[in-house]
């Protein structure tokens, strides 16, 4: 009967964070060596190091015609300087060179006149236009200098990084392995999608979401299923995954009902266990954080758009961590709100809003303030704002930071 007297005291969110990774102490984990083309998204765990000035040599940065500037002084549609064109490696006083984009520079040329300032008129060209010495051309190293730091450790690698890294002949990188996070959902109303539905059931979908969530973090979920609301089973289960992965995290059975077992079952299995039950968030009020033998388990409520916004405020910042990263935040945008929205004082409340552009700026329209249970509400929003303790709501026309999950579309005046 305990269970049932509700939370004595809630945690502000901040002091959550702290005192769990204070108990936790994470560090990055081992370095894994893979191909260059698999790693769109991994971690950088070493330094790139430049082998070579990039570009090797010198090279035409267009196509057109290597020439030597001052032979082409004062050229113009009315007065063209005409050039004999060569193959050779090296050109002389009034020869040129036909270049495409990437040719390295013959020797005596200074500068590239481009195709379309030129007429070709057998073995001999017309060219309409005055070039400076450098024009046209990428000098050697400009892009990196031998002994340069191409892409830093800790970098999340994206397609232009790999670009550079492919530039300077690497076909492997060395990277942070991936976080093993285990997941497990709780409830005896739960069953797996797919399955079908008896009286008093539903889907389970928290497990699809968070391990979506890790994967999009660059995490690898690990399914741990779905444990039926007996102390003993959910012990079980996350010693497995305690056993198994980086990271823990579930959803369900973390409130102060009679079947609310999780935070009893993580106390169960090792020390110093539940670090933090009961945070002053809106949704997410019943979160729970433990360590248990050194790995993080993070007990989030049963509610889907809970557990969502639990994962953004505590699993974020811990894989994070487990990648040797510093805090990645959702992209931001500056907006508007266009109406008053009501939130609770003395807890962080995390407003889910539809942003859009019109008339050239962004627009903030409140989707719910409540309803953690109603996962439609994520999809009809693509951001959300973080309103602090010690505010009771939004204002019509007030500029806020919203944090975007999904992409922001521009709108007709009209709308």
């Amino acid at each position: 009967m305990v269970r049932l007297k509700g939370f004595q005291k809630l945690t502000t969110v901040d002091d959550a964070v702290r005192m769990f990774f204070s108990k936790l102490q994470a560090k990055p984990l081992k370095p894994v060596i893979i191909p260059l083309h698999s790693a769109l998204d991994r971690v950088l765990a070493e330094d790139i190091i430049a082998g070579e000035d990039l570009p090797r040599f010198d090279r035409s940065a267009v196509d057109g015609y290597a020439v030597k500037a001052e032979d082409v002084i004062g050229a113009s549609q009315f007065k063209p300087k005409t050039l004999q064109v060569t193959d050779k490696d090296m050109i002389v006083h009034k020869q040129s060179r036909q270049l495409w984009t990437g040719n390295p520079i013959p020797k005596g040329a200074n500068a590239v006149v481009m195709l379309e300032n030129v007429r070709r008129i057998e073995d001999k060209i017309e060219v309409w236009v005055s070039v400076t010495p450098g024009e046209n051309v990428s000098k050697r190293g400009e892009d990196l200098s031998k002994g340069d730091i191409a892409v830093k450790a800790g970098t999340r690698l994206k397609p232009h990084h790999m670009g550079l890294v492919g530039a300077l002949g690497k076909a492997e990188v060395t990277v942070v392995e991936r976080p093993k996070v285990a997941i497990l959902a709780t409830g005896n109303e739960l069953v797996k999608v797919g399955s079908k539905l008896r009286e008093n059931q539903v889907f389970e979908v928290n497990r699809l979401v968070l391990s979506m969530l890790c994967c999009e973090m660059g995490a690898e979920p690990l399914d741990l299923g779905i444990a039926k609301d007996d102390v003993d089973e959910i012990s079980a289960r996350l010693k497995l995954g305690i056993e198994r992965a980086d990271a823990v995290i579930t959803s369900g059975g973390t409130s102060v009902g009679g079947a609310d077992l999780v935070p009893e079952a993580a106390n169960n299995i090792g020390k110093p266990g539940v670090i933090v039950h009961g945070v002053a968030m809106r949704p997410g009020m019943p979160t729970a954080l433990a360590v248990v033998r050194g790995k993080p388990i993070v007990i989030l409520p049963g509610n889907p758009v809970a557990a969502m916004i639990g994962f953004e405020v505590f699993c974020r910042p811990l894989i994070c961590r487990l990648l040797g990263l510093k805090l990645e935040l959702r992209p931001t945008a500056q907006a508007k709100m266009n109406r008053r929205i009501a939130t609770t004082l003395g807890r962080k409340n995390f407003v889910r809003v539809y942003v859009f552009q019109q008339n050239g700026e962004f627009v903030a329209e409140p989707i719910s303030a409540r309803g953690s249970s109603m996962i439609s509400t994520m999809t009809k929003a693509n951001g959300y704002v973080v309103v602090p303790e010690n505010r009771e709501g939004l204002e019509e026309g007030e500029h806020v930071s919203v944090q975007l999950f999904d992409t922001v579309r521009v709108v007709d005046e009209d709308v």
